[in-house]
């Protein structure tokens, strides 16, 4: 099925793409203009981030320095071999995070997990960091923490709105001096105290097995530092901005993604290294365990080995650390509104643009400082790991193993358009690796699985994404191949109207045209009709046939789809809210070893009742939304058949309008030759009018003449036989004057005849040249009027008819002599053919009147009238009763086409049967 296309404008927010970044699109060549170079440093300038040196100071603190040394080794090779396929991919097909994700096992709707457990690192990280922005300022400012944590929040809101543009600027500059200053106390304290390093080496904290090695104590410490694993997605955030790779700059391409990619861990251990060496030095000055894994702590003392001044120590230390927490926290904030994007934009298709997810980033960061996230960091942190572990080793399963074995597409597919929902290959694998590795960590399969359970998640993430690709065939990765993959130039959308690379372009066979990205991934009209998707009532195949039937039959024909449905969303939240009172659970009574057994009881009663009125609304609720879903989408459907409907409609119109066309141009073509017709006519009537006149003069004429030629014959004989008798002298007085009267009466009779012919001649040479030239001039009314009577006289001498003209002698026209000859002939043959029958005596008046400016002209016959029913249709063309007797149809259309178009005038017609008509023609005088 077909929809109508309607355009879609997008706000300031999206459409202007300096603010946007392409949060949800492949990043377009025309925009990768900045240098490799460029790209890597602001990729690494995230890397300020003082978490990590709380990271590294809490290991230490809590395991010891040989625990925690080799468990920051070892996952920071574990994080830098897995963060390089990412990279590679990311920098090559130029997508982000998420859309990589999509195309690498988990499908387009699948990937919205990882895009959750993504936007939650960068809201935990960015809680993290605000912390201890904060905590600097309580310390310089003395500013309350609740202040400090808002105000350290809307900072970085303004640095982040115009994304990758601004932040790449500062970075460029604040780069070279964040750098001098995190080295700086590490070079003067190794100067000033070079056993610090020992004393480190043998630190013990508060670990039971000392400074010594323990395996169950690595792998705890190996958890928490794994939570960092996904950092590798904000370097991939920028590292999507890299230009192509080309054949002269192979090298510094390669050395740009290793660096901004997983390079960063180089920097990353290093700094947990030495977080971990500045807490066990910030002990051995004083500070407590508890606040020794605070980044301002260890700096603190770090920089007073940098000046002796305290005032100066407490300035440059506040100042480094709010310089690190801002470059770091635009990052994060910059990660969490792609992530989230991209995650509401797939569930509710829309998309308010990247600036208002940045503001929801940065608002549940804030509330999770104010819950108190820093004083739980390692079980935050460790839980976390968990899932996080999964997500990426599932991912790097489908770059290193499946792509290469070809178990999986070897390119990166992120369209909506080709993708399946789900892919079994990565949801799947991350599903089960989460699960058996959050049951390790929480302790059900005992201690050594608990302590390596982030080891465990990898693992099983790495061999089931293959095996589950093997079982699958891969016949999940892609719905159906993509047309322009070869293309090389840029496509119009047909619904936001712009142009984009073929990589952003997919065909939609449902708008049967060219649609970009982002509108195929926020339409909510065309339900994927692009792809062979199994229906609601297809659902119930896994159910066995009995409860099949009965759940169609009985209940309701889709009742197994919204089970399904309404398990899905119940069993969603019910793990999201049990997650989170388990959390408090776990930090209220667990973590507190110092609470009374009663007080647990009664919080763990709590909570018990908590959660189940939190059920119990989950399950009312979750039935409300399934129920909503399923009316949205049926009104989505109701509304799709009227639109499909209309558009039918709308065609149909547009044919039937078609065929108008065809139609008006088929009556036009046979207007056109009607008119052609009629000219002709006209102008046969007028040729044969014209060739009556001169037939008829030219009968008249010969009388004259005859008598003439006669005369002069006679005149001829005599003066012969006059002039015999003359010569031969017999001639008597009596023959000549016989012969003067003939020759008198000859020649009178002769001149008389003559003048007679000319005076016709004249008359019908004046009436012809005005009837052919059509030439405007003055004339006398009446005279004319005789002459065109002269011309007639041959035909009304036939008849017993008697014609008067009546009216001022001296009357003058300026118009045009040859019309007005043609409308008096046709009114007086009108008459001679219509009004009168044989033999009938009939009087015809010619009545000439000047009124004002008009000369009126009327004709009139005492004939037989015309019926009322046919006065209305004497004027129109071919109209006759006379048909076949001498009547062509036209002599009053000709005449009434005269007058009001030739010479501008108005004709009148009233008629009375058995009484006569009358023509009242009106016309100006000039």
């Amino acid at each position: 099925m077909k929809i109508l296309q309607s355009r879609r404008d997008y706000n300031t927010w999206v459409a202007t793409e300096t603010l946007e970044d392409y949060a949800l699109r492949f990043a377009p060549k025309s925009f990768r203009k900045w240098s490799a170079w460029l790209v890597a440093n602001t990729a690494t300038g995230g890397l300020s981030f003082l978490a990590l040196e709380a990271i590294g100071g809490s290991l230490a603190i809590n395991y010891g320095f040989a625990n925690s040394f080799w468990a920051i080794i070892a996952v920071g090779v574990i994080i830098f071999l897995t963060g390089l396929p990412i990279a590679y991919y990311a920098a090559k097909y130029s997508v982000d995070m998420d859309l990589l994700t999509r195309g690498a096992g988990f499908g387009y709707i699948g990937s919205t997990i990882t895009s959750l457990i993504y936007a939650s690192f960068t809201f935990i990280f960015f809680a993290l960091e605000a912390v201890v922005m904060a905590q600097a300022l309580e310390l310089y400012f003395h500013l309350p923490l609740a202040i400090g944590y808002v105000l350290c929040s809307l900072v970085i809101i303004p640095l982040v709105f115009f994304g990758v543009t601004l932040i790449n600027q500062l970075h460029l500059w604040t780069q070279p001096l964040w750098f001098t200053l995190l080295i700086l106390p590490y070079v003067c304290i190794l100067y000033k105290e070079p056993d610090a390093l020992e004393n480190w080496m043998h630190f013990a904290g508060q670990s039971s097995s000392g400074a010594a090695f323990d395996p169950l104590l690595f792998g705890t410490a190996a958890t928490v530092s794994f939570s960092l694993i996904v950092q590798i997605g904000e370097q991939v955030d920028y590292l999507r901005f890299l230009p192509d790779k080309q054949e002269n700059d192979r090298g510094q391409w390669w050395l740009a993604v290793v660096l901004a990619g997983p390079g960063w861990i180089f920097l990353g251990c290093a700094k947990q290294l030495g977080g971990a060496f500045l807490a066990s030095l910030a002990i051995e000055h004083g500070v407590s365990l508890a606040k020794a894994n605070q980044p301002t702590q260890m700096y603190l003392v770090g920089f007073e080995y940098v000046s002796s001044k305290p005032e100066v120590v407490l300035a440059v230390t506040i100042f480094f650390v709010i310089l690190s927490q801002v470059k770091i926290n635009v990052t994060n904030a910059y990660a969490g509104s792609l992530a989230w994007s991209n995650f509401f934009s797939r569930l509710t298709h829309s998309h308010p643009g990247r600036v208002v997810w940045l503001v929801f980033n940065v608002a549940i960061a804030l509330l999770l400082m104010e819950l108190g996230v820093f004083s739980t960091l390692e079980a935050v942190l460790g839980l976390y790991s968990n899932v996080a572990i999964a997500w990426v080793g599932a991912l790097v399963a489908d770059l290193v193993i499946n792509k290469p074995l070809g178990l999986s597409p070897s390119y990166i597919e992120f369209k909506r358009a080709y993708l399946y929902n789900f892919n079994p290959v990565g949801c799947g694998s991350v599903l089960i690796a989460s699960l058996v590795s959050m049951a390790a960590f929480v302790g059900i399969f005992g201690p050594v699985p608990k302590a390596f359970a982030s080891f465990i998640a990898l693992g099983l993430a790495l061999v089931l994404a293959p095996a589950i690709a093997v079982l699958t065939k891969g016949k999940y990765y892609l719905a159906r191949e993509d047309p322009y993959s070869n293309c090389t130039y840029t496509i119009n959308c047909c619904i936001c109207e712009q142009a984009y690379e073929p990589q952003d372009m997919a065909f939609c066979p449902v708008y049967d045209d060219s649609i970009c990205s982002l509108c195929c991934s926020l339409d909510t009209r065309c339900h994927d009709g692009c792809k062979t998707c199994p229906t609601r009532d297809q659902n119930l195949d896994p159910v066995s046939p009995i409860v099949r039937r009965f759940l169609q039959d009985k209940l309701s024909p889709h009742l197994g789809g919204r089970l399904l449905s309404y398990l899905a969303v119940s069993l969603a939240l019910s793990a999201l809210v049990g997650a989170i009172l388990g959390f408090i659970y776990y930090q209220q009574v667990i973590s507190e070893p110092d609470i009374s057994a009663l007080t647990a009881q009664r919080l763990t009663e709590t909570l018990i009742e908590v959660s189940a009125v939190f059920f119990v609304l989950i399950g009312i609720g979750s039935w409300w939304l399934v129920l909503t879903q399923e009316s949205r989408q049926l009104s989505q459907e109701e509304l799709d058949k009227q639109n499909l409907q209309l558009q039918q409609e709308v065609e149909e119109r547009q044919l039937a309008e078609v065929q108008l066309q065809e139609k008006a141009q088929q009556l036009e073509q046979t207007l056109y030759n009607l008119q052609q017709a009629e000219a002709q006519l006209i102008q046969t009537e007028k040729m044969a009018a014209l060739g009556g006149l001169v037939a008829g003069i030219a009968h008249e004429v010969n009388t004259p003449i005859g008598i003439g030629v006669t005369a002069a014959s006679l005149l001829v004989e005599k003066t012969t036989a006059f002039s015999e008798c003359f010569q031969s002298g017999t001639m008597k007085r009596s023959e000549l004057k016989k012969f003067l009267d003939i020759a008198q009466q000859s020649s009178q009779m002769t001149l008389a005849n003559l003048n007679r012919a000319a005076q016709l001649i004249q008359s019908f040479k004046q009436v012809a040249v005005d009837q052919s030239s059509e030439l405007k001039r003055v004339f006398n009314l009446k005279a004319y009027l005789e002459e065109v009577l002269l011309q007639l006289s041959p035909v009304l001498q036939t008849t017993p008819h008697i014609i008067t003209v009546q009216g001022d002698a001296h009357l003058m026209l300026n118009s045009y002599p040859g019309a007005f000859s043609q409308i008096v002939t046709n009114l007086v043959m009108n008459s001679l053919i219509h009004a009168y029958p044989p033999d009938q005596l009939g009087h015809l008046t010619v009545t000439l009147k000047h009124i004002e400016a008009h000369v009126v002209f009327e004709y009139a016959d005492d004939g037989q009238g015309i019926p009322p029913e046919n006065l209305g249709k004497i004027f129109e063309p071919f109209f006759t009763t006379k048909r076949g007797q001498g009547g062509s149809g036209l002599g009053l259309h000709i005449v009434y086409n005269l007058v009001t178009q030739k010479l501008g005038g108005t004709i009148r017609c009233e008629s009375q049967p058995s009484i006569g008509t009358r023509f009242c023609i009106r016309l100006p005088t000039s």
